[in-house]
């Protein structure tokens, strides 16, 4: 005898005339809450702490080579990113007494929290490297201070990708692997840009093999997240973060090529430069957007809950405990 529609087969041969629940919302509202962060603010303060910490790595290594103008350049670019980035920052808390809070005590356990030591720690030294850079005054200190800043700089680069992939955001916490991995080579996108924009032709060889390697790395990542994602990759592929990411890998592999292939050329240098520059930009922001498209349906929030169930038991895991 066939199951009535709608029925399922109980433990001991009893059959339920429940259907199974088929959660999509709470009342018709979202399952979490989206993001509060203003895009401008934090996508922006994404980008720019990228910028600024590749960019000290990179100026590091332009001064030990010789290449002072570009060493100067970037860090200066590195300074004015993690000052504007930090404005950013302080303008979506509200005030500045709430940055400061931040570092009464030191928590490593959060991302925020450790991201507030680190640009604490990392903001003066750029500054003090750049000072010594454009004034020739205090050598010694100013080399220092750029050690210390290209020490610091992988972590303020990447560690904005371990707070975004911190939260329940499906499409962000989906990725919490891959998601540092595709800051830093955004990040170091965005300062191989800086340094074919800001220095000249005879010094850029290096950041020509940077933006070459992190196109590679950008696109690899990129198409492992979705691949990681299952169908919460929608919201990296549609919308208005799928037009910014699509963008974003057209503008840094054509800044790449560009990049590799005529960054001999001061024109082709500044063009391809910004193209990168702006593909790390959009990056950033199109990571952004699909976070806050995945919070807002939830069909991103249950639908992989519900497959990872159906997993366990097909496996004969014991369920997890709710909450």
């Amino acid at each position: 005898m066939t199951s009535a529609p709608g029925t399922r087969r109980r433990r001991g041969g009893e059959r339920s005339v429940v259907p199974r629940a088929e959660f999509q919302s709470y009342y018709g509202r979202p399952v979490i809450k989206a993001p509060s962060w203003a895009a401008p603010d934090i996508a922006g303060y994404f980008f720019l702490g990228g910028l600024a910490g590749a960019g000290s790595v990179l100026a590091a290594g332009a001064q030990l080579t010789g290449r002072t103008t570009t060493a100067t350049a970037l860090k200066v670019s590195s300074l004015t990113a993690i000052s504007l980035s930090t404005v950013a920052l302080v303008h979506d808390l509200g005030r500045p007494g709430r940055f400061a809070n931040m570092l009464r005590v030191f928590k490593p356990t959060s991302p925020m929290n450790v991201g507030s030591w680190l640009l604490s720690a990392y903001a003066p030294a750029a500054g003090v490297a750049a000072a010594s850079a454009v004034s020739g005054r205090l050598p010694r200190t100013g080399a220092a201070a750029t050690t210390a800043a290209a020490l610091l700089g992988p972590a303020v680069a990447t560690y904005t990708g371990v707070l975004a992939a911190d939260t329940a955001v499906p499409a962000w916490h989906g990725v919490h692997r891959e998601l540092p991995y595709l800051f830093a080579a955004s990040a170091t996108a965005a300062a191989a840009g800086m340094a074919l924009v800001a220095g000249p032709t005879a010094e850029n060889a290096p950041a020509r093999c940077a933006a070459g390697l992190a196109a590679v790395a950008d696109t690899a990542v990129s198409k492992a997240a979705e691949q990681r994602l299952g169908i919460v990759a929608e919201t990296w592929q549609e919308g208005r973060a799928g037009t910014l990411l699509r963008t974003a890998r057209l503008l840094t592999v054509a800044g790449a090529a560009g990049a590799v292939l005529l960054g001999d050329r001061r024109g082709a240098a500044v063009a391809s430069g910004l193209a990168l520059l702006a593909g790390s930009a959009c990056t950033r922001f199109g990571v952004f957007a699909a976070g806050v498209a995945s919070a807002r349906d939830p069909k991103y929030t249950v639908g992989p809950q519900r497959e990872q169930l159906d997993r366990e038991r097909a496996a004969g895991e014991p369920p997890r405990p709710e909450g």
